[in-house]
C-alpha cells in the first residue's frame, strides 16, 4: 500500500497542533518504517515523555480518520497477495503501523484473509529489532532460511539481517535504492508485480517461504 504521503501528512499535522517544528516531508519520510514512538522520538529528540505520547495521540487522530490523504494499494498487489497465496507461501505482515490501524486496512482492502499472521510495532519491538520478526516466523513455524523479509525501507532489511533471514528491496517505496542496497538484500524489484517471476527464478526447493 502506497502510505507514504498519508504518513507524512499525519505527521506534519500532529507538530502543528502542539506547535512543534514542523517537519519536511523528507524529514517524515526518512522515519517511515519506524514504530510510530520512535519516529516520533527521532523527529523530536530530547523532548519529555508527554510530548512524545501527545505527538503519538494526535498522529493517531489524524491517520486514523482526521486526514484526508488517501493510501491506495500499489497497481497489482491485491493479485500478487492471492496468487501467492494460491501458490503456496506463507505471507505474513511485519510492520511499523500500529494494531488499529492495520485492521483497518486490512479489513478496507479485503486482504486480512491472506495473511497469516501479523505484527505491528505496538505490539513489540520496533524495527530493526529482529523481534518482530522472530515472533512471526514462530507463529508459522517458519525458519530464517525459509523466510524472506520484503521491504522498501533500511529498518525493514536491517531487521531482516538482524533475524539472519534474507530480504529483498523495491524501489517504489520510501527509501533510495541506493541505501536499500547497502543492506545486502538478494535483489531490488521495480513494481510489486514483478515479486511473482523473481520468486519464480530466486526461490529455492523448499515450498514454506514468507513474503
Amino acid at each position: 500500500m502506497d502510505s507514504e504521503a498519508r504518513i507524512v501528512a499525519c505527521m506534519q499535522a500532529a507538530a502543528q497542533d502542539l506547535e512543534l517544528a514542523v517537519p519536511s516531508n523528507d524529514e517524515a519520510r526518512n522515519i517511515i518504517g519506524l514504530g510510530l514512538a520512535e519516529a516520533v522520538k527521532t523527529l523530536f529528540p530530547n523532548q519529555s515523555e508527554q510530548l512524545t505520547q501527545q505527538v503519538v495521540t494526535r498522529y493517531r487522530y489524524h491517520f486514523l480518520g482526521g486526514n484526508p490523504t488517501k493510501s491506495e494499494l500499489f497497481a497489482g498487489a491485491d493479485e500478487v497477495i492471492k496468487t501467492l497465496s494460491k501458490q503456496g507461501y506463507l505471507l505474513a505482515v511485519a510492520t511499523g503501523k500500529g494494531r488499529q490501524g492495520l485492521d483497518r486496512v486490512l479489513e478496507e482492502t479485503a486482504l486480512g484473509a491472506y495473511f497469516l499472521a501479523t505484527r505491528c510495532a505496538d505490539e513489540t519491538l520496533s524495527k530493526p529489532n529482529p523481534e518482530m520478526l522472530n515472533q512471526v516466523m514462530d507463529e508459522l513455524g517458519a525458519t530464517p532460511d525459509e523466510t524472506l523479509m520484503i521491504g522498501d525501507t533500511e529498518y525493514d532489511l536491517q531487521m531482516a539481517n538482524n533475524a539472519n533471514t534474507a530480504s529483498l528491496a523495491v524501489s517504489y517505496g520510501v527509501h533510495s535504492v541506493e541505501r536499500l542496497m547497502q543492506h545486502q538484500p538478494l535483489g531490488c524489484i521495480d513494481r510489486i508485480t514483478d515479486l511473482v517471476s523473481w520468486l519464480e527464478n530466486n526461490s529455492s526447493a523448499t515450498t514454506q517461504q514468507m513474503a
